[in-house]
């Protein structure tokens, strides 16, 4: 029981949990939507599209295991109450663990790619599974490149979906009769910005919270580099965008009278960003930055949760 519990701790169960959840809702809640306003059936059928959520799932699954094999002994110093690797698992098993995940990913996305015709899906997954490899052991350390490579595979959980379902309609000329493309596309971009965003303003808040135990093992992160003030204003600026662009989208479907979408938006995505932003410059402690940080991962539930309204006023 003991090598279950950490065997799930090592793959970080919840957030597998999340990118499920996350595919699940985009393709119910806004992509078949958009289809049924026109009368034609999503031409990504539900089997094949969670063959692709399993393959997300199993590669971003690879991808934590191998981040904690060469994040040993920086964990040792910023969370050694976590340890897993070495410690429970071995670390072969660890390795091992992360290719029959990472393979098992992959086959999913070229059985995919080849149902749908879209050799790009298997290309693109294979490449996600390398760079997970090359975060880990290198880009990782470096200043914001790691930064980067995650928040743009977290766009990606939700860009591959509205992508591949829009590719298969652009491939068979007589489903594009009627298909709403553009706001397919709309709100694959404004989710997948959305989780770009979020997702870059946690990771470098980690950065400046691990900032010890990696720049004991050489890591040039941001806080290292530049310092925790510049950082902080780095973050910030972020979050003035992702702010500014939130109150542009309300703005946007309020004459569509959208309200319980626009309060929803407001109260939990909007407000709480704003608390974050507030705290950002008195954090001082890790303490308080791994708060910060559960507070933009609440943020980025109930930001991915707001597709649900997608389903009910479509």
């Amino acid at each position: 029981m003991k090598l279950l519990v950490a065997f799930f701790r090592l793959v970080r169960t919840l957030n597998l949990l999340f990118i499920a959840i996350t595919q699940l809702l985009f393709y119910f809640c806004v992509v078949t939507p958009v289809f049924q306003q026109v009368g034609v059936a999503v031409p990504l059928s539900v089997p094949l599209f969670i063959v692709l959520l399993i393959a997300s799932v199993l590669i971003a699954a690879g991808g934590y295991i191998i981040n904690d094999y060469f994040d040993r002994n920086i964990d040792q110093v910023n969370k050694p109450g976590k340890l897993v690797v070495e410690k429970i698992i071995n670390r072969r098993w660890v390795i091992w663990w992360h290719m029959v995940l990472s393979v098992a990913g992959i086959i999913l996305s070229f059985y995919v790619a080849w149902k749908t015709r879209a050799l790009w899906l298997a290309l693109v997954n294979t490449g996600c599974v390398v760079a997970l490899w090359f975060y880990s052991t290198n880009f990782k350390r470096q200043l914001l490149t790691g930064n980067i490579i995650i928040s743009l595979l977290t766009a990606w959980v939700v860009l591959v979906v509205g992508f591949l379902s829009h590719y298969m309609v652009a491939i068979n000329p007589n489903l594009y009769i009627g298909y709403h493309a553009s706001k397919l596309m709309r709100l694959t971009f404004l989710y997948g910005g959305f989780a770009f965003i979020i997702s870059l303003i946690r990771e470098v808040i980690k950065d400046i919270e691990d900032m010890h135990g990696d720049a004991r093992y050489g890591c040039r992160t941001m806080p290292i580099v530049w310092g925790i003030q510049s950082s902080k204003v780095f973050v910030a600026t972020w979050m003035v965008v992702l702010i500014a662009a939130l109150l542009i989208v309300q703005a946007y479907v309020l004459p569509f009278h959208w309200w319980w979408s626009a309060i929803y938006c407001v109260v939990l995505v909007i407000i709480p960003l704003f608390y974050i932003f507030r705290k950002l410059f008195t954090a001082s402690t890790p303490k308080d930055f791994h708060t910060l940080s559960t507070w933009v991962k609440f943020v980025m539930l109930t930001g991915i949760l707001s597709m649900v309204f997608f389903k009910i006023y479509f």
